[in-house]
């Protein structure tokens, strides 16, 4: 598969992900969840990684910090560049070097990713101490210096609760404040707001943005939510059956998809202007990463689809300044071929 087009300079690229397969054996079957994935973001930016769940979004994230389970899984292809060292290439040991430390992540369900018998600032501070040298009342101090820093009122009670005596939107927060820790260059949030009610999730998302700018770290969202993708990206990258099949910043994927699969997310949109009408939906499912289909993966679901796109898996087409789709027929009606 073709490399990607790179879209940040050198000395503005913090993460490279190039190419990257991760696979899942079976003794019956191969899924290939991710498939010749790349992507990159720069510093200090937002890039939203977007798709329906099952095509990969989380898989990737994982790659990264090297928590696929091998086996089943494998890293069958590819490179993860981040400062310009392949992570693929450490050890373990190397590896929890770089988790929580340079490279965090936010989970999508706090209350199954906290251990519920220890308190909040037990499981704070051991995220600290898992990378700094801290005790006594100085760890004290940055847990209560750390809530306090995203939002939770009266953080030197708080330190002292167990998860389930908080709130869905605390907890999200201390999850947060554990990710933020030891100041990590970049941060995972994978679908940080799926549990939360609509306005704890622009609490939230108001958070991040405050936080990334104090801290100057770069985001990367993996999320279903386009108007999540509306209040936070800089750069969109749409995932469909292990493989990106468009990206751009956020005004060209809004303004200007290309793509048959952007299209019809974008028209999957509730808005007021559909009030008692029917919403679209897109017919079908994604693909069993073990079945998948010969040509485009997403030709069965397309109302576009001709002879060609089921049988030759599509290149990206250029439309210019980093916006690129998958999709040679859209390409071909739009340029007059």
């Amino acid at each position: 598969m073709e490399s990607i087009t790179p879209m940040t300079t050198n000395s503005s690229k913090l993460l490279s992900v190039e190419n990257l397969k991760v696979y899942f054996r079976t003794d019956e079957e191969l899924a290939r969840a991710v498939d010749g994935v790349s992507f990159e973001i720069g510093r200090e930016e937002t890039v939203c990684l977007v798709g329906e769940s099952g095509c990969g979004k989380t898989v990737t994230a994982l790659s990264m910090l090297g928590l696929i389970p091998q086996p089943p899984g494998e890293i069958a292809g590819g490179r993860i560049l981040f400062n310009q060292e392949n992570l693929l290439d450490l050890t373990e040991a190397q590896l929890q070097g770089i988790r929580g430390n340079q490279i965090a992540m936010v989970f999508q369900e706090p209350l199954s990713s906290l251990n519920p018998v220890f308190t909040i600032g037990d499981q704070i501070k051991e995220a600290i101490q898992v990378h700094e040298y801290a005790a006594g009342e100085e760890l004290e101090a940055r847990c209560v210096e750390l809530l306090q820093s995203v939002g939770i009122p009266a953080p030197a009670d708080r330190i002292n609760d167990y998860p389930h005596q908080l709130s869905g939107g605390q907890r999200q927060r201390v999850m947060i404040a554990m990710a933020l820790a030891c100041g990590p260059a970049l941060v995972i949030a994978d679908e940080p707001t799926t549990a939360l009610d609509l306005t704890v999730q622009a609490q939230i998302l108001k958070l991040f943005a405050s936080l990334q700018k104090s801290l100057s770290m770069s985001i990367l969202y993996i999320t279903h939510d386009l108007g999540v993708v509306t209040m936070v990206a800089d750069r969109v990258y749409v995932m469909y059956a292990g493989v990106i099949v468009e990206q751009g910043t956020k005004k060209a994927i809004f303004d200007k998809s290309r793509h048959p699969y952007t299209r019809a997310l974008l028209a999957s949109i509730p808005h007021r202007s559909k009030r008692g009408k029917r919403l679209n939906s897109i017919p079908g499912s994604v693909p069993n990463p073990a079945y998948k289909p010969a040509g485009c993966p997403f030709h069965p679901r397309c109302p576009q689809a001709i002879g060609q796109c089921r049988a030759q898996f599509p290149s990206m087409c250029d439309y210019g300044q980093g916006h690129r789709a998958r999709c040679p027929v859209v390409y071909g009606k739009e340029k007059g071929y």
